[in-house]
């Protein structure tokens, strides 16, 4: 018996199951004329998916629903099959980035375009974290393909057509070229695999979304059931015609007020510091000759330990840092998600090493006498990280946060592989 799976001929959830057929040699037919919304309320689809989702693969021994599930059991309908690897550390990592893809990829794609698009709530908080995670995941993803061609192994897995279907969502709907510019090994895997024959036989020819999809418009409210007055309601009527008026001008009333004001960061109500940040940014920038005697002097002479902090910060998974060039894109990363500290903080990065595995330690001067809760809270980076508040009255720790702030090498005995700054 031939395998039919029914979804329409664009589900990237349908691909999974096409795309590993293609590969493994297994016949999977496709439903023809299959309508969202009117296929998948039959009595017969309710049969095999009681909730009516999509796809749903008809087998010998029964259906089968849940699209990762489905590929699944297309690619082990083959003996052997290198799809889902050789050996058992190998369908452990295919599984790990399967499970990848969904919760953290497909997942956060979903959050940021259906809201758009109409199908949930739109609420920018919930934009704003939904973009953040996938960013996050993204970032983990390119660092990995930075020295991968393939997820796992040197060929094709049932983990790359289940990433690949669910990248194909955002990148054709919603992740613009100025988005996945900043994930460049992410942008070099997805349309490798797209233009894969097997990839490309079923999915076609793939576009990248120019825009970002508009907020769909709020449904009108619903009109009240129109009834007819009786003969002698005609003053009821005219009441009736005064209370339709005032949502009206209610309405009015809303669209010529004033937008509120964006609430103030908690950091711009404490009290004012006599250390301006901008002088010392200047200060550092321009500052070309005589570092030592300018620009560290300089520091400490404006440094207010009333209205800011400094930070020393160590990296965790110093062993993990094994290749020098993923490294220092690991640290680029870091300053760019702290973009949203721009206005309160200044950071020194270090990547310390001439071998690997590379150390990475890093001074950060703060606003407030804590590190921001909204950094904490925005910039998942800060986790990786141990910090430790620099005690100014310790000569040993000051003179290691000059010797941070001004790039010294060696530094604790080892030349500097990169040294970046963010102010």
């Amino acid at each position: 018996m031939t395998l039919v799976l029914h979804a329409g001929n664009t589900n990237k959830n349908a691909f999974k199951a096409l795309i590993a057929a293609e590969y493994s040699g297994v016949e999977v037919k496709l439903v023809q004329n299959f309508e969202m919304g009117v296929s998948n309320k039959t009595p017969e689809f309710l049969k095999m998916n009681p909730i009516g989702k999509v796809p749903v693969l008809e087998t010998p021994e029964g259906p089968v629903f849940e699209s990762n599930a489905i590929a699944r059991y297309v690619t082990r309908s083959k003996a052997d099959n290198p799809l889902h690897g050789s050996t058992l550390i190998d369908y452990a990592r295919i599984e790990q980035w399967i499970d990848f893809a969904s919760m953290e990829v497909d997942a956060h794609i979903g959050k940021w375009l259906y809201p758009r698009l109409g199908f949930f709530v739109y609420l920018p908080p919930a934009e704003e974290a939904a973009i953040a995670s996938l960013k996050r995941a993204l970032d983990a993803l390119s660092i990995h393909l930075a020295s991968n061609t393939y997820l796992v192994g040197h060929s094709v897995t049932l983990a790359d057509i289940i990433m690949t279907c669910n990248l194909y969502s955002g990148f054709t709907r919603i992740l613009t070229k100025s988005f996945t510019s900043e994930f460049p090994h992410v942008e070099r895997y997805f349309w490798t695999m797209v233009n894969q024959p097997n990839f490309k036989k079923i999915i076609g020819e793939v576009k990248q979304a120019e825009t970002v999809p508009p907020v769909s418009s709020k449904k009108p409210a619903a009109q009240p059931k129109e009834t007819k007055p009786k003969a002698k309601s005609e003053p009821k009527k005219e009441a009736k015609k005064e209370v339709e008026k005032q949502p009206a001008k209610a309405e009015a009333a809303e669209e010529e007020e004033p937008p509120k004001p964006k609430p103030k960061n908690p950091l711009d109500l404490l009290p004012p510091s006599k250390m301006v940040l901008d002088d010392w940014k200047r200060l550092y920038s321009n500052t070309k000759t005589n570092f030592r005697e300018v620009a560290i002097k300089g520091f400490w002479d404006m440094y207010d330990p009333e209205g800011y902090s400094l930070w020393f910060c160590d990296y965790k998974y110093n062993e993990e840092n094994t290749v020098s060039f993923v490294t220092m894109n690991k640290v680029g990363g870091f300053l760019q998600r702290m973009d949203l500290a721009r206005k309160y903080a200044f950071g020194k990065m270090l990547v310390i090493g001439s071998e690997p595995p590379f150390k990475v330690k890093g001074l950060w001067l703060f606003r407030g006498q804590q590190i921001p809760q909204f950094v904490l809270d925005e910039c998942y980076d800060m986790e990786l990280y141990e910090w430790k508040k620099v005690d100014i009255t310790d000569e040993a720790q000051k003179e290691c946060a000059s010797q941070m702030i001004e790039d010294c090498e060696p530094f604790e005995g080892e030349p500097l592989l990169d040294a970046k700054c963010f102010k």
